[in-house]
């Protein structure tokens, strides 16, 4: 992860063929192009997305009740380069995470585990690298302000990003697929995020929503200071700094706030 860990600028995204494309297959005029077909193909072949009776392109969202598929009707990426379609909820992103001291830390963590570090003027917050491989994800709030903990351990890629956008709070959690380009970050392979409030898509390594009323929103990084760091460093520099529980689950709600178009 490194510094690199923060998951760089906006990519230019364009297919390069005799007509301009973008990464959904369609061309200038919004005409499916032949390679945009076959990728169509490949996606239903794979059980990923349908059409509905009323037109709209859904991805797989998952089997039970909560976990409606999603429609990316107009997106940004292309179907054949998803991967998984495990469903929402197959990673327990926390919505109401629990916190420890950094004491306590000791007793579950040696001091060489690698953590991801955020800081205010009025607290500190800490989140394990091995428990964002598991949750990839964590909703919170530091000073006031909320915020996630996000982590790709394909990419090997973290980072805290807002969860305001348009005045409203956002909870994020992952939507059972990777995506990959071979256009952004060398083809790396990583997490696509879903938004409760507007069931959007986001992928972080263009830092955008990529489906849904979110569509084309950027997806922000934290303002105050983030860094990656070991539990000894933090013992010695921040003895005050709260750190987020092991064993935590995620028991999913059925039922949460929508934003009809928050940003019009």
């Amino acid at each position: 992860m490194k510094n690199a860990l923060v998951l760089l600028s906006v990519f230019t995204l364009f297919a390069s063929c005799n007509k301009r494309t973008s990464l959904s297959g369609a061309d200038s005029s919004g005409n499916k192009t032949s390679e945009s077909l076959s990728c169509m193909a490949k996606a239903e072949r794979q059980g990923f997305i349908k059409t509905s009776e009323h037109g709209k392109l859904l991805l797989y969202g998952g089997n039970s009740k909560t976990e409606r598929d999603f429609d990316i009707s107009g997106w940004l990426l292309k179907p054949c380069q998803l991967k998984y379609g495990l469903g929402r909820e197959s990673f327990d992103a926390l919505i109401h995470p629990e916190f420890i001291t950094v004491r306590e830390a000791g007793e579950f963590f040696p001091d060489r585990e690698r953590f991801l570090v955020a800081t205010s003027p009025t607290e500190v917050k800490a989140y394990s690298i091995s428990l964002l491989t598991r949750h990839e994800v964590v909703n919170d709030v530091i000073n006031g302000r909320p915020i996630m903990a996000a982590y790709c351990v394909l990419a090997d890629l973290g980072a805290i990003y807002s969860r305001e956008y348009c005045e409203k709070i956002f909870t994020f959690g992952l939507s059972g697929y990777t995506y990959s380009d071979p256009q952004v970050w060398g083809g790396t392979d990583a997490f696509v995020l879903w938004d409760r409030e507007t069931e959007s898509l986001w992928w972080p390594l263009i830092d955008k929503a990529v489906s849904g009323d979110m569509q084309e929103v950027a997806l922000e990084k934290y303002s105050g200071i983030w860094f990656e760091t070991t539990l000894d460093v933090i013992k010695k520099k921040y003895p005050e700094a709260l750190v987020l529980k092991p064993g935590q689950s995620l028991n999913p709600p059925t039922s949460w706030r929508r934003y009809r178009r928050p940003c019009k």
